[in-house]
């Protein structure tokens, strides 16, 4: 099989051939349609995400077809479309795993990052974390659903019944969730990165009320905001923009450093929530619920071996909607 691999942090990530793995017990053999290069890859290929199992497959945004399965796996036909998330195997026998919070695991496998992930020909993975897709759909379209979309949708959820959201950072994620919540009748706003006028156009289009750069006043106060850029600094901007109450919903897996803000902004019950990883209900929910609805999705596409072209057009902000590997 064909794979593009980090062998160390820091340096661009080098082809390979392997064996086709074999499927373990509970395991699906998959041979890769497509898969998304999300923000997390950048994370982990730049070496700010320091568990890295070396050398590792990047890649988690993955849309597959089943051509084997392991002892013990059951519904997987041969030649059915499936996903395979950020999060890939859970111990099921923790207190977090114990109460439905699979996403706070202690000893999980995350695609990509501790195991091997998408950015190959072909892939093994745990059947119990992977999801049927509609078999009609683009795979490249499908791709971002994968992490952006479920991501996204955790957080979303995260904000409970906020009619009026701020979404600071205009990427893969947001572009999604932002459709999301425009259908379902909430009034969105753009943050972009400041002076990105492509980016605050691409909101406008896809619905928002308004956009501008994130260092401007929000136009009216908001009763949540949605944070998917990597910058702390947002923090106490976005406190600042919600309402008594209101809550800020960090929805990255990594973020610089936040800066320190006076305890009024976060004073009158306005709350601060991270979001991590998903739950097997999170994915379930959000792929039943995205084919229902007229969502726009814009994929950039790149060859497998065009890996290291698709991290730097994401690392320096020259996409729009999100970039996909095709094999």
């Amino acid at each position: 099989m064909s794979a593009m691999v980090l062998r160390r942090p820091g340096t661009p990530l080098v082809p390979e051939q392997r064996p086709i793995p074999a499927p373990g017990p509970g395991e699906l053999l998959l041979r890769i349609e497509a898969c998304g290069v999300c923000r997390t890859d950048l994370h982990v290929v730049d070496g700010e995400l320091t568990q890295t199992k070396l050398p590792v497959i990047p890649g988690h945004e993955i849309v597959a077809r089943v051509e084997a399965a392991g002892a013990d796996v059951a519904g997987f036909a041969p030649g059915a479309r499936v996903g395979a998330p950020w999060l890939g195997h859970t111990c099921g026998h923790c207190p977090y795993c114990l109460s439905a919070r699979e996403n706070l695991c202690d000893d999980p496998l995350f695609t990509g990052y501790t195991g091997d992930g998408g950015y190959a020909t072909h892939m093994v993975a745990d059947a119990s974390y992977c999801f049927p897709l509609p078999e009609s759909a683009d795979a490249a379209t499908l791709a971002p659903l994968l992490c952006a979309g479920l991501i996204g949708w955790r957080t979303l959820k995260m904000a409970g019944e906020a009619q009026t959201i701020g979404i600071y950072g205009f990427g893969a994620a947001a572009h999604i969730i932002a459709q999301v919540a425009i259908l379902q009748g909430r009034r969105v706003h753009a943050f972009v990165r400041p002076g990105d006028d492509a980016a605050a156009q691409f909101a406008l289009s896809l619905g928002a009320a308004s956009a501008q750069g994130s260092d401007a006043p929000s136009p009216e106060k908001l009763d949540a905001a949605l944070i998917f850029a990597p910058v702390g600094g947002l923090v106490p901007t976005a406190l600042a923009a919600v309402k008594k109450g209101g809550a800020v919903v960090c929805g990255g897996i990594h973020m610089s450093d936040i800066p320190s803000f006076p305890y009024a902004r976060l004073w009158e019950e306005r709350r601060l929530v991270s979001v991590a990883n998903l739950t097997r209900q999170d994915a379930r929910e959000f792929l039943s619920l995205a084919p229902t609805l007229p969502l726009r999705m814009h994929s950039v596409c790149y060859a497998l071996s065009q890996a290291n072209e698709a991290l730097s057009d994401l690392r320096d902000g020259r996409l729009q909607g999100a970039a996909v590997l095709i094999p």
